[in-house]
């Protein structure tokens, strides 16, 4: 470091109880779809849930929750996040909505993920879900450098090429002190609505493989379903249907094992400070 500068040390949020980071290798599995259905999922199971769009570059939050409003920005420039389906939202898609592309600098990108964190009116939560953009890199850097993250999950499809670059975000979680709190493989198999046949397209299985290989939890598959997608493109997620809706169900099976592993990764973390 420069100078003898030490890093600002993060800072809990007020109110806030845990910071989940929902992250991928790469982009194209599907990351923000499960990232916004778990965070659906949670509030359904009774959780107090805040969803953080920390994708700046390719903010596809707004269009899955149907939500295109700008928020409100009240005394003090505190943000008022958007309430969609119950769930408070901030994305970059509400503040510079449409199609341009936002081309930023590192500081830039830095003082916008402090923002979200920091300025915005989060109240009491349970569970801040952060949807992090595909692949590794300086959000991530900028998120633990800001907040005490609970932990991580990796989202990855089943197919080889996308396993290679889950491990890739299994790493740079562990190199940044993140635990993952566990791997969810979307896009997993594909049941033919005609014959009810399950058919692997990407081969299903690798990510719990990858899992158990690196000792991580595996919190779950979630089926190639064409629901899935156009509830997403809708603006309204399968989750919203409840856990009893079948495209819905493998979301709050996920959901309930990552409350596990949070809260547990929640006590442990408290149990340290204790001790120090």
């Amino acid at each position: 470091m420069a100078h003898g500068h030490a890093m600002p040390a993060p800072v809990a949020l007020p109110g806030v109880s845990k910071i989940v980071a929902i992250g991928s290798g790469k982009g194209g599995v599907g990351k923000t779809t499960v990232a916004v259905n778990l965070a659906i999922a949670l509030m359904k199971l009774g959780q107090r849930v805040g969803l953080m769009d920390a994708d700046i570059y390719g903010p596809n939050v707004p269009l899955m929750m149907g939500s295109s409003q700008q928020p409100a920005v009240g005394p003090g420039n505190i943000i008022e996040p958007n309430l969609t389906h119950g769930l408070k939202t901030i994305s970059v898609g509400y503040i510079s909505p449409g199609d341009k592309p936002l081309v930023m600098r590192g500081p830039m990108l830095h003082q916008i993920i402090r923002q979200f964190l920091q300025q915005v009116n989060w109240g009491e939560l349970d569970y801040l879900i952060v949807d992090l953009p595909p692949g590794t890199g300086d959000v991530v850097i900028s998120l633990v450098q800001t907040v005490p993250l609970t932990g991580a999950v990796v989202v990855s499809t089943p197919s080889d090429v996308s396993l290679e670059d889950a491990r890739k975000a299994l790493a740079m979680f562990a190199q940044v002190n993140v635990e993952v709190l566990g791997i969810v493989e979307n896009m997993s198999h594909f049941t033919c609505p005609h014959c009810h046949h399950e058919i692997d397209i990407f081969s299903r299985g690798g990510a719990e493989r990858t899992a158990q290989q690196f000792n991580v939890p595996f919190l779950g598959s979630i089926e190639l379903v064409p629901a899935i997608r156009e509830g997403g493109d809708r603006g309204l997620p399968v989750a919203l249907a409840g856990p009893k809706s079948p495209h819905a169900a493998a979301f709050y099976s996920a959901a309930q094992k990552l409350m596990e592993q949070a809260e547990a990764a929640a006590a442990r973390a408290k149990d340290v400070i204790e001790i120090q």
